[in-house]
């Protein structure tokens, strides 16, 4: 069997997955993309750290980074390259990226195969109200990728059921290190922990306090992941 590669973010769903993935298979190998946007330096760090953190028997491989730059696509002026995002109570169609899952797995898709692996793991979860995150969208695109790169690409989105609240319970199980994970679209630098903090005033940072408030968890992430969250009458 093959190593099967994860896309990876350091958010807590991916890196459930991530973990999950490495249990099942025995291994796996976590891919890092950058596009140019404007929270990644925090992210990479802290995706960095998490898997420094993992013991060996893990299973996890070295991050492996690629770049992917789509600032000639997204204008100065987008939001996610600015780093301004949109306010902590807004709906997912406010962060939407055109092409975001599209572009990822092509260039995944090609280290991939060059690489002797045949199976790309995402982690969407249920309700992700965006083209594609579809189950149709991931099948046809196995498809095509599949013949263009003359060889057989799996592409797995193993959480399209599950809500985050359902995926923090998993990784409760599997013993996730939730603390050294992060969720946020413009996080705060940080040379104490070597990565980032948490915002505190995006949707992505209330979308994680909702879920481990609904799990029945307190987040581990302890000061950097909630005491910087601010309800939104507090914004």
């Amino acid at each position: 069997m093959t190593r099967p590669v994860v896309l990876f973010s350091s958010g807590l769903d991916s890196a459930v997955l991530l973990l999950q993935t490495a249990r099942r298979y025995g291994s796996a190998q976590p891919v890092y993309i950058r596009s140019g946007l404007a929270w990644e330096h925090g992210e990479q760090a802290t995706a960095e750290r998490f898997i420094a953190g993992l013991p060996p028997e893990a299973g996890v491989l070295d991050l492996v980074v690629l770049d992917l730059d789509m600032r000639d696509v997204y204008p100065a002026t987008h939001w996610a390259v600015r780093g301004e995002a949109p306010a902590f109570d807004s709906p997912d169609e406010d962060v939407y990226l055109e092409g975001r899952n599209l572009v990822l797995l092509s260039k995944t898709a090609v280290f991939a195969a060059r690489t002797g692996s045949n199976r790309i793991l995402v982690g969407p979860l249920a309700g992700n109200p965006f083209p594609d995150a579809r189950p149709e969208f991931f099948e046809a695109m196995a498809r095509a990728l599949s013949l263009g790169l003359n060889t057989t690409i799996a592409i797995e989105a193993p959480f399209l059921a599950l809500h985050k609240s359902d995926v923090i319970r998993v990784g409760m199980e599997l013993g996730v290190p939730f603390e050294l994970t992060l969720s946020c679209m413009q996080p705060v630098s940080s040379t104490t922990i070597g990565s980032a903090l948490h915002c505190g005033r995006c949707s992505k940072c209330r979308e994680r306090q909702d879920a481990f408030a609904e799990a029945g968890v307190i987040d581990p992430a302890g000061a950097q992941a909630t005491t910087n969250f601010q309800s939104p009458t507090s914004n």
